[in-house]
C-alpha cells in the first residue's frame, strides 16, 4: 500500500546552505510551514522566509551549546508515524504532535574539519552530528510516508513534485531514503577511520569504504560486462574521475585502466616525460628536453603496438607536441595531460578524421596527492596495500660486478628502473637515451621476457640498459641479452644464484646494480 501524504510541514537543519534560499521559498510557495534550527534559521529569517524555531512547537529549548535541540518526541514522532496505521495517528493526535512529512538535513562539515592541518580532537568531536544522522535515518527508515532530502542536488525534483501535486512520489521517496543511508554510512565511516588513524597498525581493523558513482559505462571490461566509474570521495589529486574531458566520446572501462597507468608512469618520470600503454602495460616512454621530443621518443619505442595506444604526459600539451601526433600513420585513443594549450587542442581535434573522436583529457596540475592504499577483489574479500609509488632510496644502490657504471650509465639505468615498476612481471625492459626501446611482461619464465624485449629492440639493443622487476634465478638472461648488446644491468637480487648471475656479468665485463627492492606488479 502506498500512501502520499500532503506535505504540510517541513524541518530544515543544514551545514551546507548551497541552494538552500530557494528551495526554502519554493517550500514557501507550496505552502509548507518550515521548522528549523539554530544557524539554518538565522540564515532563512536574513532572506526573510517564514520560518518557526522548533523550540516554539517542542517548548524545550536548546542546550549544551546547541548539542540537544532536535532531540524531541514531537520531532521524530512527527517524522516516524505511519500514515496507515489508526494507532501511529491517534497516538500522535494524543500528544500534540503533527506529521512532518518531510526532512531536509545535510550533516555538520565533520572531514572538512579533520582536513585542516591544525585542527585538535576537541574540535573534531564538536563537528560529529548526533541529531543529524538521526533525523536523516528516521525519515529514510519512514519513507514510505516521509521525504528526506540530505544533498543540494535533491531539491529540484523534491520542488517540482510538491507543486505538481503537494507530495512526493514513493518511487522518489525510496531513491530518496537509499541516498540518505549512503550519506550518514560515508559519514559514520569518515569518523571511525579518523580515530583509527590514531592507533599503530596502517590497517584499521574493520575496512569501510564509500564511493560516489560518477559514470555508468558503456560496458565493462568485455562488451557482455557491465561496468561504472565510482569517485573516492574528498580526494585531492590529479585523476582521471575529476578530469575535465575535452574533446571525444566517452572513456570506456578499459580506456580509463590504460590513462590511470599510462599519467602514473609519466607523472614519475623526470624532465618532460610521455608514455605509451597498449593493454595496461608500457609500449614506449621517454623523458626529453621537450615534450614535443620525448613523445615522438616514446612513439617511436614500439610503433607496431603504440597503434590505437593511450598516451600520458607530465606537462601541458603544446602546438609541437600535437603537431607530431598529427603526423599520418599514427592513431591514438586517448591522451591525458596536466592540461593542452588552445592550439593543441584545435590541432588535436581537427583531421583526420580519427582525430573528432580521440579524447582529451586534462587533469590538473600532478604535485597533489596520490592515493595511499590500493585493493583487488578476489572472490569473497578483498586485498589491501599500500601504494608502490615512492621513490626508492638510490643510495642503497650497489654495484656488484668488477666493472662499475659510469653517470650516463646510472642515469639510464635510473630511468629504466623507474619504467620497470609499471610493466606486468615477469618484467624485463631495455631502455637507451631515456626511452624504452623493448618490453618483456606477463611471461612465466624471466627469460621469455628477456628474448621478447630484445626482439622489440631488434637494432636498437646494442648499448641498451636492462632493468628486471625481480632477480634473475639463473644466469642465462645475462648471456641472452649480453649477445644483443644490453651494456649494464639493473635488478633487486636476492637469488640464491646470484652469486651465477654475477659471475656471468664479469665474464662479459658488464656492470651490474642491486637496489635491494622488488617492483613486482601482477
Amino acid at each position: 500500500m502506498s500512501l502520499d501524504p500532503v506535505i504540510q510541514n517541513a524541518i530544515v537543519s543544514v551545514s551546507n546552505k548551497e541552494g538552500l534560499t530557494e528551495f526554502a521559498q519554493g517550500l514557501v510557495e507550496a505552502g509548507v510551514t518550515i521548522y528549523s534550527t539554530g544557524g539554518t534559521r538565522r540564515h532563512l529569517e536574513e532572506a526573510e522566509i517564514p520560518v518557526k524555531d522548533v523550540t516554539e512547537y517542542t517548548k524545550f529549548p536548546e542546550m549544551m551549546d546547541g548539542r540537544l535541540k532536535t532531540l524531541h518526541p514531537k520531532i521524530f514522532g512527527g517524522i516516524l508515524c505511519r500514515h496507515d496505521r489508526e494507532d501511529d495517528m491517534a497516538a500522535i493526535g494524543e500528544h500534540g504532535i503533527f506529521p512532518i512529512p518531510l526532512v531536509v538535513v545535510n550533516l555538520y562539515p565533520f572531514e572538512e574539519t579533520i582536513a585542516k592541518p591544525d585542527v585538535t580532537d576537541a574540535r573534531a568531536i564538536e563537528q560529529i552530528d548526533i541529531g543529524g544522522p538521526s533525523l536523516v535515518r528516521a525519515a529514510a527508515k519512514n519513507h514510505q510516508f516521509t521525504t528526506i532530502a540530505c544533498k543540494p542536488s535533491q531539491y529540484p525534483q523534491i520542488l517540482a513534485e510538491l507543486r505538481e501535486g503537494g507530495t512526493t512520489s514513493l518511487a522518489l521517496r525510496r531513491q530518496l531514503a537509499a541516498a540518505a543511508f549512503a550519506h550518514t554510512a560515508a559519514y559514520d565511516a569518515a569518523i571511525a577511520d579518523y580515530f583509527e588513524k590514531k592507533e599503530d597498525s596502517p590497517f584499521p581493523e574493520t575496512l569501510r569504504q564509500s564511493f560516489e558513482r560518477k559514470l555508468v559505462l558503456r560496458y565493462g571490461e568485455n562488451p557482455h560486462q557491465l561496468g561504472a566509474l565510482y569517485a573516492v570521495p574528498k580526494f585531492n589529486g590529479a585523476s582521471l574521475v575529476d578530469a575535465q574531458q575535452l574533446n571525444g566520446k566517452e572513456l570506456s572501462y578499459n580506456n580509463l585502466l590504460d590513462l590511470d597507468s599510462a599519467l602514473a608512469i609519466a607523472r614519475g618520470l623526470p624532465d618532460a616525460a610521455v608514455s605509451v600503454i597498449k593493454h595496461n602495460n608500457p609500449c614506449g616512454a621517454a623523458s626529453a628536453a621537450s615534450l614535443a621530443e620525448a613523445c615522438e621518443k616514446a612513439m617511436l619505442g614500439d610503433p607496431l603496438s603504440a597503434f590505437g595506444s593511450v598516451i600520458g604526459m607530465n606537462q601541458e600539451v603544446d602546438a609541437a607536441t600535437a603537431e607530431y601526433l598529427s603526423t599520418p600513420g599514427l592513431f591514438v585513443e586517448a591522451i591525458a595531460a596536466p592540461g593542452f594549450t588552445p592550439d593543441a587542442v584545435q590541432i588535436l581535434t581537427t583531421k583526420p578524421k580519427w582525430k573528432s573522436n580521440v579524447r582529451l583529457m586534462a587533469v590538473g596540475p600532478l604535485e597533489g596527492d596520490r592515493p595511499q592504499f590500493q585493493s583487488r577483489w578476489i572472490e569473497g574479500g578483498l586485498l589491501v596495500q599500500n601504494t608502490d609509488f615512492a621513490p626508492d632510496n638510490m643510495s642503497d644502490w650497489k654495484v656488484v660486478t668488477e666493472a662499475d657504471v659510469d653517470d650516463v650509465t646510472r642515469r639510464e639505468l635510473e630511468f629504466a628502473w623507474e619504467i620497470c615498476r609499471f610493466v606486468k612481471s615477469n618484467a624485463i625492459v631495455l631502455c637507451k637515451d631515456r626511452s624504452l626501446i623493448g618490453a618483456g611482461a606477463g611471461q612465466m619464465s624471466r627469460v621469455d621476457s628477456v628474448q621478447i624485449s630484445i626482439e622489440k629492440a631488434a637494432d636498437r639493443a646494442p648499448g641498451s640498459v636492462l632493468a628486471s622487476d625481480a632477480f634473475f634465478p639463473f644466469p642465462d638472461s645475462i648471456h641472452e641479452a649480453a649477445k644483443a648488446g644490453v651494456k649494464a644491468f639493473i635488478q633487486p637480487g636476492g637469488s640464491k644464484r646470484d652469486q651465477e648471475v654475477i659471475d656471468a656479468c664479469n665474464e662479459h665485463n658488464l656492470p651490474m646494480l642491486f637496489t635491494g627492492v622488488r617492483h613486482f606488479r601482477h
